[in-house]
């Protein structure tokens, strides 16, 4: 089950996709038993080689700018026809139309099942739920504990000492 952290991360470059105008986004979710590679494919076509890079470049400076991620590689864009982005759970494939038509990933991996923006969203509000509603048994104790520190240092540097002066340096005689 992959991770929502990686599921967050999969939503911004989905994203950053629609905002330069990628045409025929696809999120791919890749069978675990047939892929030991990776969790999902985001696969995209742009119209031209400049739009391609464009829109890889988008992808890289979203998730740096608000996960902190960079991708391991990224292989093909000097060419721009077929730009793949390596981010370990999930790759992005960016094709110019033809490259995307003749080599098809879609068609190679027939296991793998597609899933819309939308299922994907729904799919990390449900884990981010679930997670929520196991956190409050724990914040409870922890804000018992946090009370208790905030109090016990206040009282604590009521009873120091005061602090011993340093003796000041001599100024060094001019010559």
């Amino acid at each position: 089950m992959p991770s929502p952290d990686t599921q967050q991360l999969l939503l911004a470059a989905a994203a950053a996709c629609e905002d330069k105008k990628a045409e025929d986004i696809r999120i791919l979710a890749l069978d675990p038993s047939e892929s030991g590679l990776t969790d999902y494919f985001l696969i995209c076509n742009g119209t031209n080689d400049r739009q391609n890079v464009a829109i890889t470049d988008e992808i890289e400076l979203r998730l740096k700018r608000e996960f902190g991620t960079y991708p391991n590689s990224v292989e093909g864009r000097r060419q721009g026809e077929w730009i793949l982005m390596d981010y370990v759970d999930f790759i992005v494939h960016v094709f110019s139309a033809e490259k995307r038509a003749f080599y098809g990933l879609e068609r190679l991996r027939k296991s793998a099942t597609t899933i819309s923006v939308a299922d994907l969203n729904a799919e990390l509000k449900a884990a981010v739920a679930s997670t929520r509603a196991k956190a409050p048994k724990k914040s409870a104790a922890k804000s018992t504990v946090k009370k208790a520190a905030t109090k016990a240092p206040k009282k604590a540097a009521a009873k120091k000492a005061p602090a011993k002066k340093l003796p000041a340096k001599r100024p060094s005689k001019a010559k």
